[in-house]
């Protein structure tokens, strides 16, 4: 007699959180013994230009962000039980539905408890990251009240904008029938638009101060970058990234006639103008290259096959009981079916993770390629190991964890590559 559908669907889930575990933590293991077997000496390509207490810093960090993350992977797979097949979804849902009764307004709830449960949950990791790694190695500028500022404005954030949204899509959910997932993704679709357009003007200022680009002669470049790539934005602007970290960077941000430049102020006091220059055209090249539409295009893809698979799911019972969720038999379980599928999917999407990240890996080769015609090709070398000493990135990489996770490739091969440009 085959086994009951709900009952398959249990072992696959634990079978895959146990199997990805499992390669976590194998992954992290080679990463830290290679790195450490490897932090006695700087590797010949970087001899003149990074020093050995500096390369033995960046291993140090290395070592301590992977352990890290071993904690966090283990904590992770624990919660994620917690939720699932041991029931911890499941006694929130009937605990709401015994309060309010089933409706909208229990799967609002629903939704907003999950949320600001898991957020608790992720509070004492997120301090140990800040205020111990970070910290340890003169990382962290951040101090606990503007910490706790950042939260809180996150947590308002999330009720003004997602509870609005999420209310949306389950009205929608609910009106639309079997093809509930197609709208629901065009909602989603257009959101995250909406999104990349007021997150430059109104949402990224809520957290950081941004003043507009005041050397004339890295803006002067800068345009003249610009022009030659034939590219536009809306302004050049610094933003004030040391306040919380000493980590350098710069981006750009936006959708159409709302794009921008931004340099983060560690930046800008560690490169020259040529090596910003260098830096820019990188991602100038991304745009370039259509890396971006690119990027974007197949998130959306991912997203809509996603929910297609997840309109079919959620209309089967073992859906749920398989995840250790009983349905409601008197109202609507859309919640309950979004969050078991934001729960279960990254646990099978995981093991197409180096899919992504060698797809990454090669965009980034494409982008230092457009720097290097664009610019000065050993400027933008220059800028990279000033940018891999600051930020402790390890010269010593696993080949196999890059492979599986880097979505930049090491710098010994990018340099190289740069080298024959």
């Amino acid at each position: 007699m085959p086994y009951p559908h709900e009952l398959i669907l249990t072992l696959v889930f634990a079978i895959a959180i146990l199997g990805e575990l499992a390669l976590r933590f194998w992954l992290a293991s080679r990463q830290a013994r290679h790195v450490a077997k490897h932090s006695s000496a700087v590797p010949s390509a970087f001899a003149g230009s990074i020093s050995l207490q500096a390369h033995q810093k960046a291993a140090s960090y290395t070592l301590a962000k992977t352990r890290f993350g071993l904690l966090e992977t283990a904590v992770g797979a624990a919660i994620l039980l917690g939720w699932t097949l041991l029931g911890g979804l499941d006694a929130l849902n009937r605990a709401l539905v015994v309060m309010m009764g089933p409706g909208l307004s229990q799967q609002l709830a629903l939704l907003t408890a999950f949320t600001l449960i898991g957020s608790l949950i992720h509070i004492p990791l997120e301090l140990y990251h800040t205020f111990v790694i970070e910290q340890r190695f003169g990382f962290n500028r951040t101090s606990i009240g503007l910490w706790c500022q950042d939260q809180l404005k996150s947590v308002l954030l999330a009720l003004i904008i997602g509870l609005p949204l999420a209310a949306l899509v389950l009205w929608v959910m609910s009106i639309t029938g079997p093809w509930w997932w197609l709208w629901a993704w065009g909602i989603w679709a257009g959101f995250n638009l909406l999104l990349l357009v007021i997150y430059p003007s109104f949402i990224a200022p809520l957290f950081n101060k941004f003043k507009p680009l005041e050397d004339e002669t890295i803006k002067s470049r800068v345009n003249a970058l610009m022009q030659r790539c034939g590219f536009s934005a809306k302004g050049l602007f610094v933003m004030d990234g040391s306040r919380r970290s000493a980590h350098a960077n710069a981006y750009f941000t936006g959708f159409g006639a709302s794009k921008r430049v931004v340099f983060y102020d560690t930046l800008l006091s560690r490169l020259t103008p040529d090596e910003v220059d260098a830096v820019l055209a990188h991602e100038l090249g991304h745009f370039k290259r259509r890396h971006i539409l690119k990027r974007i295009v197949s998130l959306f893809g991912l997203s809509l096959a996603g929910l297609a698979v997840l309109g079919w799911l959620s209309s089967h019972p073992w859906f749920y009981l398989g995840l250790g969720v009983t349905p409601n038999l008197q109202g609507p379980n859309d919640a309950l079916a979004l969050l078991l599928f934001i729960l279960a999917g990254p646990v099978f999407g995981f093991f197409i993770t180096p899919i992504s990240a060698w797809l990454s890996r090669r965009h980034e080769y494409e982008a230092d390629a457009y720097a290097a015609g664009q610019t000065n090709g050993n400027a933008l070398a220059s800028a990279l190991v000033k940018l891999i000493e600051d930020n402790a990135s390890t010269l010593t990489p696993d080949p196999v964890y890059v492979a599986f996770y880097y979505s930049h490739p090491p710098a010994t091969e990018r340099l190289a590559r740069l080298s024959t440009a």
